[in-house]
């Protein structure tokens, strides 16, 4: 089956790591910073999940939410979650590992769009 969210081997390894030091963990790609190019990993308690979210899937176990407004931009394609050496942000758990979660995205084809569609408008509403 098609995923709308994955991540690399890095990046389940990091999520790793947080979910031992941390416990339960989110994750959240907002419209609002950062070129919309950063997930966001937080503690559940840190950010409220609103009428406005979709969640996309779960990566190494944990829910991965987006904005509606990102999601009606990026429908279209895979997000995949990478890593990268250094700070993406100061709201990120990541942070403090001295590393940052980063989005990279991949349209998907004609037939793997078909199988996976768009969220439910329900969903959206």
């Amino acid at each position: 089956m098609v995923e709308r969210v994955v991540a690399t081997e890095q990046a389940l390894a990091l999520i790793d790591l947080l979910k031992a030091k941390h416990g339960e963990l989110m994750f959240h790609q907002s419209g609002g910073c950062c070129d919309n190019s950063a997930a966001n990993c937080y503690l559940p308690t840190d950010l409220t999940i609103g009428a406005y979210d979709v969640l996309l899937g779960y990566i190494g176990g944990v829910p991965f939410y987006i904005s509606k407004s990102q999601y009606e931009y990026w429908q279209h394609t895979q997000l995949i979650i990478d890593v990268i050496e250094g700070h993406g942000g100061t709201f990120s758990l990541e942070a403090s590992e001295g590393k940052a979660f980063l989005t990279r995205s991949r349209v998907f084809t004609e037939s793997e769009w078909q199988e996976i569609g768009p969220v439910a408008r329900e969903a959206l509403a």
